[in-house]
């Protein structure tokens, strides 16, 4: 299940919001984390700008 994201976008210019996998977004009273369920860190350092597992989301 996708968490949508919140808006405005947090690190907007982050590779996350564009793949496939997809991101579940996680948030608490004053942060915004973004899990990714492919890495082993589940929660890379943002804004992540490249990544090897990154795939390109199909356009909606």
């Amino acid at each position: 299940m996708t968490t949508p994201p919140p808006a405005p976008l947090p690190f907007p210019s982050s590779l996350c919001h564009r793949c496939a996998a997809p991101p579940r977004y996680v948030q608490t009273k004053t942060s915004t984390f973004i899990l990714c369920p492919l890495l082993p860190q589940k929660y890379p350092p943002q804004p992540v700008h490249s990544c090897a597992l990154f795939r390109p989301a199909e356009p909606k």
